[in-house]
């Protein structure tokens, strides 16, 4: 019989001694893991996902160096003014041309002098301004004026008599960069009036807002037979514009 070691402990099999530590399994090669996988038929994965290349239009061609761009082609230039030469006049040219130097006016001038009193007949041309002649205006009325005395909070302060045309009958002669325009309340009448002298000859009245009304002490002398005056009750414009009964309509062709 084999006796036992005093002072020493049996060590069991099958522990690990100190200091020693069993071998980690063996990973796979670097190699191997840098490998990319295959697909079945032979491409990898990476390549499958990459997207189609893209089809590319074909450059615009451009002008080569130093050639400019095609120019666009111009306009045709606008028609000449004619002349009283240039129409056939017939057997009226000599009485046309005569007529022109009596009024001493252009061609353009004589014809439309002819036209406005063929399509204005029973009114005469007035012409006016304010005091410091900035402002210049010609209106096509009767040579019997009506005129309106409006007593509104505005037109009692400045006087406003004036009478009443359609916007197709007057035109600013001069003087477009020198009128001011002062306006109030609704905001629908323009009182426009010289920046330099002040003089309103002319505006646009809440009546009639499509026409003028016109200052007949600011026209010149010679055209006007005769004035005739009617007071209108401003101070009660609705009540005064809703029981006249031709007011409305002055501005109207």
């Amino acid at each position: 019989m084999r006796r036992a070691r005093s002072g020493g402990a049996t060590k069991p099999r099958g522990q690990k001694r100190p200091g020693t530590s069993r071998a980690p399994a063996s990973a796979p090669s670097a190699d191997r893991a840098r490998r990319p996988a295959v697909q079945a038929g032979g491409g990898s994965r990476a390549a499958a996902r990459q997207p189609a290349a893209k089809r590319r239009s074909p450059p615009v061609q451009e002008a080569g160096p130093g050639e400019p761009p095609p120019v666009p082609p111009l306009p045709p230039p606008p028609p000449s003014a004619l002349t009283a030469s240039e129409l056939d006049l017939g057997e009226q040219r000599e009485r046309w041309e005569t007529f022109q130097k009596r009024q001493r006016l252009s061609f353009e001038g004589a014809a439309k002098l002819l036209l406005d009193t063929y399509e204005y007949q029973g009114l005469v041309k007035h012409t006016g301004g304010c005091h410091c002649g900035a402002v210049r205006f010609e209106v096509w009325a009767s040579a019997d004026l009506h005129i309106f005395d409006c007593n509104c909070s505005i037109c009692k302060k400045k006087q406003n008599k004036h009478f009443i045309v359609p916007a197709s009958r007057f035109k600013l002669l001069k003087g477009a960069d020198s009128i001011t325009t002062y306006t109030f309340n609704t905001h629908k009448a323009q009182h426009t009036f010289c920046k330099r002298c002040g003089v309103q000859s002319f505006y646009s009245p809440r009546s009639n807002p499509g026409g003028f009304g016109i200052a007949p002490h600011c026209l010149d002398e010679g055209t006007v037979r005769s004035v005739v005056v009617e007071e209108f009750n401003g101070s009660d414009w609705e009540k005064a514009m809703k029981e006249h009964k031709t007011i409305k309509n002055m501005s109207k062709e």
